[in-house]
C-alpha cells in the first residue's frame, strides 16, 4: 500500500504485485478530493448531445449551458440543431417563484423556430432543489406540438457522472420502440452505441462494416437521428463501444425486445479486429468472416510498416493513461504496447472492478492502477513512475505540461480520429510528435534537479 494517501482514497488505488489485486470503485467522488470527474449533468450531455436532429434545452442557469456548450468533437452529416446550448437561464426571481412557466415558454417557443425531431430538457442541480415540475411541463408541450419530449433527470446531487450515463439511457430508453421502420430492415443489420462519433470516427466505422457487408441501422448517439432510435429496436444486434455510458441501454432493449448485445472496442489493432471478428461471427455467415478477413488483412499491410518506424523509436518509453472510460484504457495499453511503450500508471473516471482486473493483466509488475483519481495524485504517480508521456483528456493536459511531459488528447473534445486502423495511424504519430517534441530540450522535468 502506498503512502501518504488519503484514507478514503486508498483501497482505490492499488499497485500491481502489491499483494492481492483488490480495488474499490463504482463510488462516489471524495468530497474535496477535485476529482477529475464531471457532474451528474455533463455525463447525460456528452451522450445526448450528438443527436443532431433533436432539441436540447438545459432548465437552469446559464452557466451549466455555457460549461457543456459543444461538449464533443462529434460531427455531424447533416442537421446541426444539436449544437446550439440552449438555456432557459433561470434566475434570483426564477428560483424563488419557479421556473415552470419559463420552461414552457422556452420549450414552445423554440420547438416552433426549430422544428425539432424530439427534446430533450435537462433537470440542472438548481431545478432539483426547487422541484420544478419538468415532467408536467414535457407532458403537456408533447400534447401540443405531437414530437417526444423527454426529461433528462440529471441534478448533480445523484451521484457521480456515471448516473448522468443512467439518465441519458433511461431518456434514450422511453425513444426506443416508440416508431416502426419504413423500410424492410437489412437482415445484418447492427445499432452502435457509445460511438459518438468524435472527428468523424463513426464514419470510419461505418465503411469497414460497409465492405463486410453489414449494415449500421441506428447510431446511439453520434451522427443520431432521432427516428432511427426511435425504430432501432428492429435491429438484429446491438453493438457496444463505450461500456460506461450505454451498458444500461443494451441490457434494458435485450430485456425488452429480445436484442442481444457485443461489448466491443474500436481503439488499437487488436481490438478493431477482434470488434469485426465478433460481429461478423455474431450473423454466422462464412461470407462475412471472409470478407473481414480480407479487410483486416488489407488493413494491417498498410499499417504496419507505418508502425515500425514509431516503434524503433518509441520503444522503452513509459506512459500513463487516464481517461473517462475503461474500455478506452484498456485498448490504450495494447495499442502503447504495439509502439514499445510500457504503461506505469493507468486509471478511469467509470471503471468496474472487471474493468481494472483486465487491466493488471495487462500491465507490468509496478504499474498504478487508480480510480477516479485528481491532478496531485496523478501528478505524483507519473513523476515516481519517470513517465514520459500523458493520454487523458482536457482537465490532464496541464498536468503534462507542467511536468515537461508529451501530451496526446484522447478525450471527447478531440478533433483527430483515433478508432479503427487509420486512427491507429494518427494515434503513433501524435504520440511519436508528443514525446519527439524538441520543445522538451528547453523545459526542465517537474522534479528534477
Amino acid at each position: 500500500m502506498m503512502t501518504g494517501l488519503l484514507k478514503e482514497r486508498e483501497r482505490q488505488i492499488v499497485t500491481k504485485g502489491d499483494g492481492t489485486f483488490d480495488i474499490e470503485c463504482s463510488k462516489a467522488s471524495l468530497a474535496g478530493s477535485v476529482s477529475q470527474r464531471a457532474c451528474v449533468f455533463c455525463g447525460s450531455r456528452v451522450v445526448l448531445y450528438p443527436i443532431v436532429d433533436a432539441l436540447h434545452l438545459i432548465h437552469g442557469p446559464a452557466g451549466c449551458a455555457a460549461y457543456t456548450w459543444d461538449i464533443r468533437g462529434t460531427v455531424s452529416s447533416g442537421p446541426e440543431l444539436h449544437r446550439m446550448s440552449f438555456t432557459t437561464d433561470l434566475r434570483e426571481k426564477d428560483i424563488i417563484f419557479g421556473g415552470a412557466d419559463k420552461l414552457y415558454r422556452a420549450l414552445s417557443e423554440l420547438i416552433e423556430l426549430h422544428h425539432p425531431k424530439a427534446a430533450f430538457v435537462y433537470a440542472t442541480c438548481i431545478v432539483g432543489v426547487i422541484g420544478d415540475d419538468i415532467e408536467s411541463v414535457c407532458r403537456r408541450v408533447e400534447g401540443e406540438k405531437k414530437i417526444p419530449v423527454l426529461p433528462v433527470w440529471s441534478e448533480g446531487f445523484r451521484g457521480s457522472k456515471k448516473d448522468g450515463y443512467r439518465a441519458a439511457c433511461d431518456a434514450l430508453e422511453k425513444l426506443v420502440g416508440t416508431m416502426e421502420p419504413e423500410k424492410p430492415v437489412h437482415p445484418y443489420s447492427i445499432n452502435i452505441l457509445g460511438d459518438f462519433n468524435l472527428a468523424g470516427e463513426l464514419w470510419i466505422l461505418e465503411e469497414y462494416y460497409r465492405r463486410i457487408g453489414i449494415n449500421i441501422y441506428a447510431r446511439i448517439t453520434g451522427d443520431g437521428r432521432v427516428d432511427d432510435i426511435r425504430s432501432c429496436h428492429r435491429a438484429a444486434l446491438n453493438v457496444v463501444q463505450c461500456s460506461g455510458s450505454m451498458s444500461h441501454l443494451a441490457e434494458t432493449m435485450k430485456e425488452k425486445y429480445g436484442i442481444p448485445f457485443k461489448h466491443v472496442s474500436y481503439f488499437g489493432i487488436e481490438d478493431m479486429s477482434a470488434a469485426l471478428y465478433d460481429v461478423a461471427s455474431f450473423f454466422n455467415d462464412p461470407v462475412l468472416l471472409e470478407k473481414t478477413a480480407a479487410l483486416v488483412k488489407e488493413e494491417l499491410e498498410k499499417l504496419m510498416p507505418v508502425l515500425e518506424f514509431y516503434r524503433a523509436r518509441l520503444t522503452g518509453r513509459k506512459a500513463v493513461i487516464y481517461v473517462g472510460g475503461a474500455f478506452k484504457a484498456i485498448s490504450l495499453i495494447k495499442a502503447l504496447r504495439l509502439l514499445g511503450i510500457q504503461t506505469v500508471v493507468v486509471g478511469s473516471q467509470t471503471g468496474r472492478k472487471e474493468d481494472y482486473e483486465i487491466m493488471a493483466e495487462l500491465c507490468d509488475y509496478g504499474t498504478v492502477i487508480v480510480d477516479d483519481s485528481n491532478p496531485i495524485e496523478l501528478a505524483t504517480f507519473a513523476r515516481e513512475r519517470g513517465a514520459d508521456l500523458f493520454i487523458g483528456g482536457v482537465k490532464e493536459r496541464p498536468i503534462a505540461h507542467k511536468m515537461g511531459m508529451g501530451f496526446c488528447d484522447h478525450n471527447h473534445e478531440r478533433k483527430e480520429p483515433l478508432a479503427g486502423y487509420e486512427g491507429m495511424k494518427n494515434f503513433a504519430a501524435e504520440v511519436y510528435a508528443g514525446m519527439m517534441s524538441p520543445v522538451w530540450r528547453f523545459a526542465r522535468r517537474r522534479g528534477e534537479k
